[in-house]
């Protein structure tokens, strides 16, 4: 008998719980080669990306607005906290600055094909400026055939205005962050909403005309337990999203000091917080969801799974989409923009970021510049988080790729991964470990194994 029929899925997760990327891209942050990198180097990249697409491609426009009235503990994001509106305005203006500077460099009007408004609390902003923001953004260029406009949003604060004013300028999904029903929990990661609100935002964005709304849930929270995890899906089940997203928390408190809110010993961790993992997929499978990728769960109804289903499905900074762009530009604080050769980050204070765009320079301050080894990594790591497995045909691909797949060896015995000659093929157990068949080709990271942790431990 092979050792895969022998190692059940407990022992996997025992040994297989280690830090990891999410790889939304390659290669991950922390590994880029900033001494390299540099704002006119960027633009090239950025000018390069836009000539090589064809016609019917287009962009896609990220835009990050960070404010929220109050701190979520448990949020990994780049945030700012106050009550006052009145920064709503100036922001506005200063990434319209930043759009036009993107917009001088390329040859002719952008096409977009794929537009995020992602935070911090993009419903922070009232609905009257969040239209204004987008009219402000899409005047300048040309809207896609195929176009999806989706924004994330609070239950707490999202309005019929909000919802009304964006769908009329053609968003058509939404994202709300849920994590987590308990009570003990929302209190403890300063999030409190409760399921009537959840209800009333949801049943509102239906009406409003929006055909997919996401969940983000979030497994691992401190003082989560499965009852309350049960009781939360549950719950959701009865609410019916398009799409969910199952996340593992991110325990990064030398990142996030708002993490320090309550300590590891509040955490479930270890065999438990894979058992609230297993728990929480099945229910969600006999609830009618469909696994996609990695953390994501889908109605078949829903285009993401459509895309995997042909094969279209893609992976960037914002996630899982069905939109394939070369081009993908970030605006406003602590954007990620990539041109597929390069990336490149903004700075992560509002004032930074404002001085630079009000000076006439491009407020970025990191990024990477993808050699031919990267690019072959990065696509086949694409290719196992959005297909479920990859092939090579070239010499040069396989001397690339060789030490990862000795790697790989050790995951086919434990009945993760096929291997077949030119090929990898994830099996169905192991759609639970992604980031560790990525890890295996990650060769940035073997050679660079950082001295501290870098990464949340996978759940």
């Amino acid at each position: 008998m092979f050792r895969r029929q022998i190692m059940n899925t407990k022992t996997l997760a025992e040994k297989y719980t280690v830090p990891a990327p999410r790889y939304t891209s390659y290669p991950t942050v922390p590994y880029w080669e900033n001494d390299a990198f540099s704002a006119a180097a960027w633009k090239e990249s950025v000018v390069n990306s836009f000539i090589a697409m064809d016609s019917t491609e287009g962009i896609s426009v990220y835009i990050h607005l960070p404010f929220c009235e109050s701190l979520c503990t448990y949020c990994g994001c780049n945030t700012r906290i106050t009550r006052n509106h009145g920064v709503e305005e100036p922001y506005m203006q200063t990434l319209w600055k930043e759009w036009e500077m993107y917009l001088a460099l390329l040859p002719s009007r952008p096409q977009i094909r794929e537009l995020h408004l992602g935070g911090g609390t993009p419903t922070f902003f009232s609905p009257g400026n969040l239209a204004k923001l987008v009219k402000g953004i899409l005047d300048r260029a040309d809207i896609h055939p195929a176009a999806e406009f989706s924004f994330e949003a609070h239950p707490g604060n999202t309005t019929h205005a909000h919802l009304d004013q964006l769908h009329a300028l053609g968003f058509k999904r939404l994202s709300f962050g849920i994590q987590d029903f308990d009570p003990l929990v929302q209190l403890t990661i300063n999030r409190v909403q409760s399921y009537e609100e959840v209800e009333l935002a949801t049943n509102d964005a239906r009406a409003a005309g929006y055909t997919s709304i996401n969940y983000d849930l979030i497994y691992g929270l401190p003082m989560q337990t499965m009852a309350g995890l049960t009781e939360t899906i549950a719950a959701v089940l009865k609410l019916r999203p398009d799409r969910i997203a199952f996340y593992s928390y991110a325990h990064v408190p030398w990142v996030k000091p708002g993490q320090r809110s309550y300590t590891e010993k509040d955490l479930p961790e270890g065999e438990f917080k894979h058992q609230l993992y297993e728990a929480g997929r099945e229910l969600l499978k006999a609830g009618g969801y469909l696994e996609i990728g990695m953390d994501h769960f889908t109605l078949p109804t829903d285009s993401l799974f459509e895309a995997e289903a042909k094969g279209t499905l893609h992976r960037n900074f914002m996630g899982y989409t069905e939109q394939y762009s070369r081009l993908m530009i970030g605006l406003g604080v602590s954007a990620i923009s990539d041109s597929w050769t390069g990336f490149a980050q903004n700075v992560k204070k509002v004032e930074e970021y404002t001085a630079l765009v009000n000076s006439g320079e491009l407020p970025v301050f990191k990024g990477h510049l993808l050699n031919a080894e990267d690019l072959i990594v990065r696509q086949h790591i694409l290719n196992i988080m959005c297909k479920g497995e990859t092939s090579w045909t070239s010499y040069s691909e396989f001397s690339v790729l060789a030490e990862g797949m000795e790697r790989m060896r050790v995951l086919e015995a434990d009945g993760l991964v096929v291997l077949d000659g030119n090929s990898v093929r994830v099996t169905t157990a192991g759609k639970r470990f992604l980031r560790n068949i990525c890890m295996a080709l990650d060769l940035r990271l073997w050679r660079k194994a950082p001295a501290t942790q870098l990464f949340s431990i996978s759940g």
